[in-house]
């Protein structure tokens, strides 16, 4: 405790005593109280007089604790609490003149899972609070009264509303805010600027904000494991706190930061700041399972440095908003990694790829399930060669199928000499044994990448396609009275169709494949049932993709059988066979038959130990 401290506690208290001793009211006189009461009247009754005897601070004397507590800010303790309502195209914002903060923000163009206006924040669960040290301690300026000034609000256009709060500290000292929010959009500006307040401002200002996410969504789990607090580093940076942890997360922020998000699976509330950044801070999560109005309970504390304020260069912005990709990208750099798009490649192919297609194709078609349908038939078109491919290299394995189970049939149980006469098969007559898995393997991050574009995409947030009823969440056609492990509690039927087609086309592709056999003909059709099982949760417009693209697979495999000429194949694999009879083995052919005898020697070795 320094000696500020304690002298203004020695005068606290000398105050407080001297005020007690010689100006607190006499206290009412008790009142007997009669024979035929009650015990537990008389308690009441006593309980009473306590309390109506508590010393009521006069005006003079709460004014002198304010000054005590807020040094020069004691006159901005008292005030008349004011709200102003800002609205544009897309959302209603609330100022209250204490605190000269955001209380309240409703997104028009969204509603939550019921059905009624969207509150992304409300002063109920939200809370800003921007802190500066005086008197060696933190004074909380979301506790003091602001002036407004004169505005006038714009709904919508190119101009934008620009709203002043003045705090008026002594003299010609004073803290500014100044807002502006454009005719559309969800951004608020902030420019906080001082006058005459250097010498309070050395250590620069706190920045606090706890939020309580209101639940908007269905799904309240899922909602859950897709919020969390996200920040950008000032060296490009983006990182974030575990978004599925049922414990707390916190994390220090030792570099500085440009912007703190709190996103929600399709919203979300941000701060950004245009100029100086964040100097540090700390962020952290944590859910309240008792709470079943709050999705998740964030908060975060970062610190504004000193010179941003001397300069009047405290610039900030905040988002409040959907996770539109096309949107927030334009908000700051990176900050439309608060859309989950997958990890490396994944994200490159949702960025540039699918969503460019899929808003391409909304300009002009408004039904969500037609557009999926549509993509699909694009994305097969335009991966048609590698299947073509794919289903040429198998074709060969077809043709080959005869000499492959001779080969087999010879060596019996010896895997080491059938597996190096069939790789000599495959030399002489010209084709790769990985020919027909490569192709396929190439189309797999597109497959992957759905996997996170559906799930996430706000566009199909509460759009209904047939019997479901929001793209964005699961499709449900019975609601069962018992939760089935690793399943759930009701049926997806997109998910069943799915699943179904995936096992036919399974089964329609190992008619057609001689590579496949034993084991591996059984275990290929265990990946679809276990996605039965994963996917009966998840986006009903994945799902949707998932078995539409099997139909028109269906489709391209009818189509090849058509243009893929067997006889014609097994002519060119035996003129192969002629060309390549004397000629020498690659040098990746000879490793692999060196590897494959290597290995049969230490196997032989082996047997003979025992």
């Amino acid at each position: 405790m320094d000696r500020n401290q304690i002298i203004g506690l020695v005068v606290m208290l000398v105050f407080i005593t001297v005020y007690f001793q010689f100006f607190a009211p006499e206290p009412p006189a008790q009142q007997a109280t009669p024979e035929s009461s009650t015990t537990e009247q008389v308690v009441t009754d006593s309980t009473s007089a306590s309390v109506s005897t508590a010393p009521a601070l006069t005006d003079s004397a709460k004014a002198k604790l304010d000054e005590l507590k807020y040094g020069i800010f004691s006159g901005n303790t008292v005030g008349e609490e004011k709200l102003i309502t800002i609205e544009n195209e897309d959302m209603v914002v609330t100022f209250n003149t204490k605190g000269a903060s955001v209380e309240e923000v409703i997104l028009k163009k969204h509603l939550d899972f019921r059905g009624e206006p969207l509150v992304l924040i409300d002063k109920d669960h939200a809370q800003q609070h921007i802190q500066l040290n005086h008197l060696s301690r933190n004074i909380d300026l979301a506790e003091l009264y602001f002036q407004v000034g004169k505005y006038k609000n714009i709904l919508s256009g190119d101009e934008s509303t620009n709203i002043v709060f003045t705090l008026n500290v002594q003299g010609d000292q004073k803290i500014t805010y100044e807002y502006s929010i454009a005719g559309k959009g969800y951004e608020v500006g902030m420019k906080i600027l001082q006058s005459g307040m250097e010498p309070l401002l050395e250590n620069g200002i706190n920045f606090a904000w706890e939020q309580n996410m209101n639940r908007v969504e269905m799904d309240f789990k899922d909602a859950r494991n897709r919020s969390t607090v996200k920040y950008r580093y000032t060296d490009g940076d983006v990182d974030e706190l575990d978004a599925r942890s049922t414990e707390k997360e916190a994390e220090t922020l030792e570099l500085p930061s440009n912007w703190i998000s709190f996103r929600q699976k399709f919203f979300t509330s941000a701060i950004i700041s245009n100029t100086a950044p964040f100097e540090k801070g700390d962020v952290s999560s944590v859910i309240d399972f008792s709470d079943s109005s709050s999705v998740k309970n964030v908060s975060m504390n970062l610190s504004l440095s000193y010179e941003a304020f001397i300069g009047n260069n405290t610039d900030l912005k905040f988002y409040y908003g959907p996770n539109n990709y096309a949107l927030l990208k334009k908000v700051a750099p990176d900050f439309g990694e608060n859309v989950e798009l997958g990890w490396s490649i994944l994200s490159w192919i949702n960025k540039f790829a699918i969503i460019p297609i899929f808003h391409f194709l909304e300009n002009y078609i408004s039904s969500y399930g037609i557009i999926i349908i549509i993509m699909v038939f694009i994305l097969k078109l335009v991966l048609s060669p590698l299947t073509y491919t794919s289903h040429m290299g198998m074709a060969k394995m077809r043709v080959l199928k005869p000499e492959l189970d001779e080969i087999k049939a010879k060596h019996g149980d010896d895997m080491q000499k059938a597996q190096q006469e069939q790789m000599a098969l495959y030399q002489k007559v010209g084709i790769n044994p990985l020919s027909g898995c490569i192709p396929m393997l190439l189309q797999m991050p597109i497959l992957f990448a759905m996997f996170y574009f559906f799930p996430n995409s706000i566009e199909l947030r509460q759009q209904s396609f047939l019997w479901a009823h929001d793209l964005s969440t699961y499709d449900s056609v019975l609601n069962l009275p018992f939760t089935i492990p690793f399943y759930g509690d009701h049926v997806s039927l997109f998910t069943l169709l799915m699943t179904a087609s995936t096992i036919l086309y399974t089964w329609s592709n190992s008619q057609m494949t001689a590579s496949v056999q034993g084991p591996m003909k059984t275990l290929q059709y265990v990946m679809p049932i276990m996605f039965l099982f994963f996917l009966n949760s998840y986006s009903a417009g994945l799902t949707f993709y998932y078995f539409i693209s099997n139909i028109v697979s269906f489709g391209q495999i009818a189509i090849f059988r058509k243009l893929i000429d067997e006889e014609k194949i097994k002519r060119i694999l035996e003129e192969n066979r002629k060309k390549n009879a004397n000629k020498k083995k690659s040098s990746f052919q000879q490793r692999l038959e060196d590897a494959m005898k290597a290995q049969d020697q230490k196997k032989k070795s082996r047997s003979n130990k025992k």
